[in-house]
């Protein structure tokens, strides 16, 4: 009897320590405080991603083959702290519906340790909620949507610029530099385009201006005459143009055909000179568009030549433009995080880290988180195609002025 009433007590007392975390301390979101980590070992650090390297969206997809190739580098400059990054990447297609089990099997299959980059506001919204609950920092989602930061997020770092600042950074200087008295705008018919719609809108309002024409675009969209016919028979002197790569093109094409001249203004997600000037059969020349990064072309800093050695090396048939560039860009603040981080790392450390970055510069000037702004940058300039890989920089960088808070409440309805 005293023998069993030993066995029972010694399971008793085992089943209640390891059922109250005794041994390694469980954090929240998987990560183990006082014993491993998830998506890390003494040699790799684990972090995933998604893009569209297919489908309507599939040009964009050399952002996430170019965040490919840099880790590659990391990791031959000899990775993070004695770690290499395995860097796990899948295709969406830029269909929500393909991004949530995508990312289920990222967290659950794969265990990263964290998220880096992820394209596309509608597939990033698929999976927010779930990336927030499990507290997997989420560095650079690449969208300029404010869902990333408004409200504020502890385990998620935007990198974009607010489409909403860009949308009245452009009808600034369509309105106040070029003078033009009517304006229209095509845009994507999501989040995308109307946030950059209601960023112009809200500054025109200031001018007791609106669009003289605005149209919408779903992504599956092939033929835009109508649209076209539309903005040219508004008259519009300058159009704002917010629409994935394809329909840029396509636009641009119809508009040739029916001999609309106009001036056209795009947004930084259609910035990739090369790439548009060969898709639009040089039809891009003269397309003003907004930029936050260097002038990649004349590669004044000597950091980008490395990247664009390491584009050719690790990821051949990818031109060097905007959009490989960038993947760059969106990963180096992570990394800076991983190396004020430490080496014994986790996920809060990550965070902390991540807060601790002031006015740093990688390729990209004055990245800046704190403990409750996790938006990297708001701030642009814009620059005017004047061939394949020549622009003309038109402006300093232009500060938004006006209610953040305001203009996502008006997408929202409220």
């Amino acid at each position: 009897m005293k023998k069993q009433l030993q066995l029972f007590t010694l399971i008793f007392l085992t089943l209640f320590f390891f059922g109250c975390g005794g041994g390694a301390e469980q954090s929240v979101g998987g990560d183990e405080t006082a014993g491993t980590t998830t998506g890390v070992t003494d040699t790799e650090i684990v972090i995933g991603s998604w893009g569209p390297l297919s489908g309507p969206a599939a040009l964009w997809g050399n952002i996430t083959k170019g965040m490919a190739a840099y880790f590659d580098l990391i990791n031959e400059e000899g990775g993070i702290h004695g770690r290499k990054i395995k860097f796990v990447y899948k295709d969406d297609g830029y269909d929500p519906s393909k991004t949530v089990p995508i990312v289920r099997e990222l967290v659950q299959r794969e265990e990263v340790f964290a998220f880096v980059g992820g394209i596309g506001t509608a597939p990033c919204m698929s999976v927010l909620d779930y990336i927030v609950e499990e507290n997997i920092p989420w560095v650079s989602p690449i969208t300029g949507a404010t869902h990333w930061t408004i409200p504020f997020k502890k385990n998620v770092f935007g990198a974009l610029p607010y489409y909403f600042d860009e949308g009245e950074i452009q009808a600034r200087y369509a309105i106040d530099s070029l003078g033009a008295t009517k304006v229209g705008i095509i845009y994507q018919n999501d989040d995308v385009g109307k946030s950059g719609l209601i960023g112009a809108q809200t500054y025109m309002a200031t001018k007791g201006m609106d669009f003289v024409a605005a149209v919408p675009t779903e992504v599956t969209d092939t033929d835009l005459s109508s649209q076209i016919a539309t903005l040219k028979a508004s008259g519009a002197e300058v159009v704002l143009l917010w629409t994935l790569p394809r329909q840029a093109a396509i636009s641009l094409g119809a508009s040739a055909a029916s001999n609309f001249e106009t001036q056209w203004i795009a947004s930084f997600i259609l910035a990739d000179m090369p790439l548009m000037h060969d898709i639009t059969k040089g039809l891009w020349e003269g397309v003003i568009f907004g930029v936050f990064g260097p002038n990649i072309y004349t590669m004044d800093n000597p950091r980008l030549q490395v990247y664009k050695d390491a584009i050719e090396k690790y990821q051949e048939g990818v031109r060097w433009g905007i959009f490989a560039y960038s993947g760059f860009a969106y990963a180096e603040p992570f990394v800076e995080g991983l190396k004020r981080a430490g080496k014994d790392l986790t996920r809060e450390k990550l965070i902390e880290a991540m807060e601790s970055i002031k006015d740093w510069t990688g390729t990209v000037n004055n990245i800046t988180y704190g403990k409750d702004d996790h938006q990297a940058l708001r701030s642009m300039f814009l620059a005017k195609c004047v061939g394949a890989t020549e622009m003309d920089i038109l402006t300093d960088y232009i500060e938004p002025q006006s209610d953040i808070n305001a203009m996502v409440a008006k997408l929202h309805g409220e």
